[in-house]
């Protein structure tokens, strides 16, 4: 960063007063604009240039120029160099600006956006932008957060608010703010203008979930922490309006403090070229080193009988500078070898290759009209070499979205469909969906495919009827009706708001609910339960309840919770109820559903009532109070009554398990990294085939002290290790145990999956356990890391970056991937639901992860392979073009003469050969797209670097020296024993000069020919067009009428056509063709015969096969085979039970008047530890976190099932 940009004060803590704006000036807070682009009008040029000069060819070019420049020393003219070198730096800044004029726009948008701010005494409209620290802000309904701010007060009862956070981290659920009580009633302006706290809080930081500060107002302080602050990109939703003091703004809010820097991304290929052309320049210096050495020797020994009619100028005067000044001359000559028109054609190729992908109606998703889209066009061809894939969860792999899909009810399980035959049928888009309706309240998005369910509730089955009596009776839901029967639910989690949905389509719809009731519509008539109770769940109860009152009187208990935790508490009338549903269960979390098991309790009313009153005591108790109310509720859920269980899908995006699987194929190895809880991270790492039940191991680490990490970590690599030497070596010493590890990890068969926490990662990638966590997660097939910030996911990421040297693709949806996305090679961005946070700070962007998999095997691939076979043409030509000119000058005294005509050498890069290679780089298939996609490991080659590396580049430029050698030599001594049919002999430099260039133009065409294999009448056209053009362009300089009127500029008059017309000048041209050609296709034949690559045998095959016309991928999807239970309660946060009983999220109308003092005592007690509680992260118990334990199954990998 420039030393100007540098702040040497370092904020400690923040100070901020409301309406004092001169108090807050003081401390030079950053105001609300923001910037996420790299120039201005001004920086532009010498930053993009700076940028482009990276490069070292660039530089290389200018040097070049000013060579050019000095007369004595130049035999080429200046405008050869400076034109393409021109046109190659404008065309990348055009792209750049245009690329960051866009991000302008972005900001502008954003900066622009109008806020209602206290002003004066009144509300003003002002732009975000102008928003500063210190200021009083109105949001209202639907709006976004413009900063980070304080809530004050808002329209619902005790300053409670509703937000949607899907910006920050993906989710699209409501999260519940609250004002602090003092705050609360300052409802109207009057008081706003009078309030004057001070808020001392933290700095500015990345840490979306923590806020510690404290507010001082009238000589009293209270503390603050993430639960009043509404943060920048959140949405607030079901509130009318709300006030909020600004604390942080602009770059400083935590939204764009986790928003990472823009760094300048350049390829492995971009970078392997600077090398390239630093080791081309050393060749072309040795050159003209020799070259200079010879016009020495030869200026010495045989040039000075030619000073008598050649005399030497006035400062040309010894041979050693005679030989000084043939050097430049040389170097400027040689400078072929690295055409500028390289960089222009390496610019055009990523462009089209960006279009092609733009282009992709394979990549266009129909539903949100949304096209695959490539952002920028200098990374293309780095798509082809992926290692490392980081995926975000919520959004990208899967959909948020969570679907009621099968159940079982007192031992029946609903929700699979038969045939007439009793055989289980796929349910597809076309299968009929159960007709809801004769239930007028139905959601008609709701979809259910088993009859027999309703037929059940048709029937009045008691059970069935309790089991949807229970779903619609013990949750957390919100009902807004916003209309007769146009239900809206608010949940707290996507979970909760399937099941109560599919209860409404069943016939039992939640309609309504106070402190003190719920209502139902039963069947179509309304029931009213009194509320007396919510035990709610937490991650260590696993598990939820509501106590109830019947309209009968009736006192009951309704839970639901994993099933391990309900079946413990089972009364034994249920068992053999309990082995059924097991069943059930097992087969349910075998498709990867979330499972969740049903139990119900008649209370007496003596019972309940002691029961109520030692909830009341131990609800005022200070010490020790969550675990006395844990024990309390585990008193009262004993000897329940078991109804089922529900299976609910985490839906996945379409194709998600197949598209991993094939990616896996291709070596890929992807890492999950979400902020999600552990136990829903591994849900969907087992539904999306990542994690399954044969895999040897699954090491799960969430330890939260740096030396326990560092034993499970040290303990899963020595188990991995210890297992792959024994079973290959026997015994080995464990002195041994980490030496050369990193030849085992290509090594290791046995499949091990690594899960890890965010307070474990925070002390895994410490430098001390940084290297030991990396080797770990390599030997590892699958990585998972949970609860991890957006800082933490960038971290991860470098550190793979930084120590494996792999190529790194970041894909994500949300606000909370953007440092991720910034910081790898790659960026990908899912534009989805979650804003388009991550897409505007992406390179490349679409709406589904299924997409993923045709960029890479098929546009990155192609790209790669196109790149590297330009490239490798592209030296080859050249050093064939440019090296005569060093054989040629051991035969013209060293003197720096040219063997072509100066408008050869002009037009052979720009006119002769430009089209074909451009045609190759951009059209050529090695294979078709279905069989890139069928056949995933030809992707490795790529990342190998096997198609363009240093050895490559050494074999072409071989190839290119041999060419040139021949394509001199073979017409020199063709000239030396031929003549004409005349009897006269050849020995014009004119017409070896037509010769050389004939035979040039017709070997580098016959050689693209022979490396194109996808041919298309652009091809065809550019290929045998650049010959065409090239004898009409060499006739018409070569002619008489040019040399009329240009006698300077067109010396070769008539060379062509005399020369031409010679049938032995023609045999020549065949003959040199053949002797330059043919062994490269012999070398080439014959490797293919022996030595056939993959590639070679699909090609084959894939020939073989035209006939047939193109083939459907078809990958199979593997259905997980499982015993593990996915109970969906592990998804949830603590709950909002207190929260509702206590009536303070309700609005005032609805809340019962009729509430006894008893209950108005354990409400306020409930909301007072529900405050506490709501927003901490409860940990898992090491027994929960348990690595499942090894399959002996024999294991059959994704590999072997595609090659049979």
């Amino acid at each position: 960063m420039a030393f100007w940009r540098r702040n040497s004060y370092v904020e400690k803590e923040r100070r901020v007063k409301a309406n004092a704006q001169d108090y807050n000036d003081k401390f030079s807070y950053a105001d609300n604009h923001i910037k996420t682009s790299k120039y201005n009008i001004f920086t532009f040029l010498p930053v993009n240039l700076f940028e482009q000069f990276q490069r070292v060819a660039n530089a290389y070019f200018v040097v070049l120029l000013i060579l050019q420049l000095i007369p004595v020393i130049s035999s080429l003219s200046w405008f050869t160099t400076i034109v393409p070198l021109v046109l190659v730096l404008v065309i990348t800044g055009v792209k750049d600006a245009t690329d960051d004029y866009f991000r302008h726009k972005s900001d502008q948008q954003v900066n622009n956006r109008q806020s209602q701010v206290l002003i004066r005494g009144g509300l003003q409209n002002e732009k975000w932008m102008n928003v500063r620290v210190g200021d009083i802000i109105k949001l209202e309904n639907n709006q976004f957060v413009a900063a980070d701010i304080l809530l004050l007060c808002s329209s619902e009862p005790y300053g409670l608010c509703y937000i949607e956070t899907a910006e920050l981290d993906g989710e699209t659920n409501l999260k519940v703010r609250q004002a602090l009580t003092v705050t609360s009633d300052l409802g109207d302006v009057p008081k706003l203008m009078d309030f004057d706290g001070e808020v001392i809080c933290e700095p500015p930081n990345n840490k979306l979930d923590k806020f510690t500060g404290t507010l001082y107002w009238r000589d009293n302080k209270y503390s603050l922490d993430n639960d009043k602050m509404l943060l920048r990109g959140c949405v607030l939703r079901n509130t009318e309006w709300c006030f909020g003091m600004v604390i942080f703004a602009g770059l400083q809010t935590k939204l764009m403090q986790n928003c990472g820097r823009t760094q300048f991304k350049r390829t492995s290929i971009d970078k392997l070229m600077n090398t390239l052309v630093l080791w081309i320049f050393a060749f072309l210096i040795c050159m003209g080193v020799i070259l200079a050495v010879g016009n020495t020797i030869w200026e010495t020994w045989v040039g000075r009988r030619f000073e008598v009619f050649l005399p030497w100028d006035e400062f040309h005067n010894s041979a050693v500078f005679s030989g000084f000044l043939t050097f430049w001359s040389y170097i400027i000559i040689l400078n072929t070898v690295v055409p500028i028109s390289l960089y222009v054609s390496v610019e055009v190729l990523r462009l089209g290759h960006s279009f092609f992908i733009n282009w992709d109606q394979k990549m266009y998703y129909s539903q949100t009209d949304t096209a695959a889209e490539a952002r920028t066009t200098t990374l293309n061809e780095e798509l082809g070499q992926v290692e490392f894939i980081f995926s975000d969860k919520t959004g990208t792999l899967t959909q948020n979205i969570m679907i009621f899909s099968k159940c079982s009810i007192n031992g029946q399980a609903y929700g699979d469909v038969y045939d007439e035959f009793g055989q289980k049928v796929e349910i597809t888009e076309k299968t009929a969906c159960v007709d809801f309706s004769f239930n007028p309240l139905s959601d008609r998005g709701f979809k259910f495919y088993d009859n027999g369910l309703v037929e059940a509730i048709k029937k009045e089955d008691p059970a069935v009827q309790e089991f949807f009596r229970l779903l619609a009776l013990c949750h957390t839901v919100m009902p807004e009706e916003k209309s007769e029967g146009n239900l809206v639910y608010q949940a707290q989690s996507p979970d909760e708001g399937a099941l109560v949905t599919a209860a409404r389509n069943f016939g039992f719809v939640f309609r309504a609910r106070t402190p003190e009731t719920v209502t139902l519509w039963e069947m179509g008539r309304a029931v009213t339960y009194q509320l007396l109770a919510i035990l709610d769940f937490n991650n260590v109860r696993k598990r939820m309840s509501v106590i109830v009152r019947t309209p009968q009187g009736q006192i009951k208990l309704y839970c639901k919770g994993a099933d391990t935790i309900i079946f413990d508490r089972l009364d034994q009338s249920s068992e053999d109820l309990m082995y059924t549903t097991s069943e059930h269960l097992s087969e349910f979390a075998g498709e990867g559903l979330r499972t969740l098991a049903l139990a119900c309790k008649d209370l007496d009313e003596g019972y309940y009532d002691v029961w109520m009153k030692k909830l009341l005591f131990v609800s005022t108790v200070i010490e020790n109070r969550e675990d006395q109310l844990a024990l309390l509720y585990d008193e009262i859920e004993q000897g329940m009554k078991l109804l089922g269980a529900t299976a609910i899908e985490d839906k996945l995006q379409e194709g998600v398990p197949e598209t991993i699987a094939c990616l896996n194929l291709a070596d890929i190895k992807i890492w999950v990294l979400t902020g999600d809880k552990l136990e829903t991270a591994m849900n969907i790492g087992y539904s999306c085939n990542m994690l399954r039940d044969d895999m040897n191991e699954v090491f799960v680490i969430s330890d939260h002290t740096l030396l326990e990490v560092q034993k499970q970590l040290r303990r899963a690599k020595e188990h991995i290790l210890s297992l792959s030497r024994v079973s290959s070596q026997g015994n080995i010493e464990k002195t041994d145990m980490f030496t050369d590890d990193s030849v085992f990890e290509e090594a290791i068969i046995a499949e091990y999956a690594l899960v890890i926490s965010g307070h474990s990662l925070a002390h895994a990638l410490e430098p001390q356990l940084e290297h030991m966590f990396l080797d770990l997660a390599c030997l590892c097939k699958t990585v998972i890391c949970c609860r991890v910030t957006p800082m933490q996911k960038a971290q991860v990421v470098e550190l793979v970056r930084r120590h494996k040297g792999s190529v790194t693709l970041a894909v994500g949806d949300g606000a909370n991937d953007v440092s991720m996305i910034k910081t790898a090679h790659i960026g990908v961005g899912i534009s989805g639901q979650e804003g388009m946070q991550a897409v505007l700070a992406s390179d490349y962007s679409f709406a589904q992860f299924r997409y993923l998999q045709r960029l890479l095997l098929v546009h990155g691939r192609w790209s790669y392979y196109r790149m590297c076979n330009f490239l490798g043409y592209f030296f080859y030509k050249n050093f064939a073009f440019t090296l005569v000119h060093f054989w040629y000058g051991f035969f013209c005294g060293f003197s720096a003469q040219t063997v072509y005509d100066q408008w050869f050498i002009t037009l052979f890069n720009i006119v002769y050969t430009s089209l074909p290679v451009l045609a190759m780089g951009l059209f050529d298939q090695d294979v078709n797209d279905q069989n890139s996609l069928r056949y995933p490991s030809l992707y490795k080659p790529g990342q190998q670097n096997l198609l363009f590396n240093k050895r490559q580049f050494f074999l072409c430029t071989l190839h290119g020296m041999t060419t040139s050698f021949l394509l001199f030599f073979v017409p020199y001594w063709a000239f030396s024993v031929m003549v004409k049919e005349d009897g006269s002999v050849f020995s014009d430099q004119q017409a070896f000069s037509v010769t050389i260039a004939t035979s040039l133009v017709t070997v580098v065409s016959v050689q693209i020919g022979l490396d194109t294999h996808y041919w298309t009448a652009v091809n065809h056209l550019f290929v045998w067009g650049s010959l065409i053009v090239y004898f009409a362009i060499l006739f018409a300089m070569q002619s008489d009428g040019l040399f009329d009127i240009f006698p300077n500029n067109f010396p070769f008059i008539g060379t062509a056509r005399n020369c031409l017309s010679e049938k032995s000048m023609w045999l020549v041209i065949l003959l040199t063709t053949v002797v330059c050609v043919v062994p490269g296709l012999v070398v080439r034949f014959l490797r293919m015969d022996l030595f056939p690559t993959l590639t070679d045998k699909v090609r084959h095959l894939q020939q073989s096969r035209k006939k047939q016309g193109p083939q459907e991928q078809n990958l199979k999807r593997v259905r997980r085979t499982s015993s593990r239970r996915s109970a969906y309660a592990f998804a949830h946060q603590q709950g909002y039970g207190e929260l509702i009983t206590s009536g303070k999220n309700m609005k005032m109308s609805t809340v019962s008047s009729a509430c006894t003092p008893e209950r108005t005592s354990c409400g306020s007690n409930w909301i007072e530890n529900m405050l506490k509680r709501k927003n901490e992260v409860s940990c898992m118990s090491q027994q929960t976190a348990g690595a499942p334990e090894s399959s002996t199954r024999a294991k059959q990998t994704l590999m072997q099932q595609h090659t049979n």
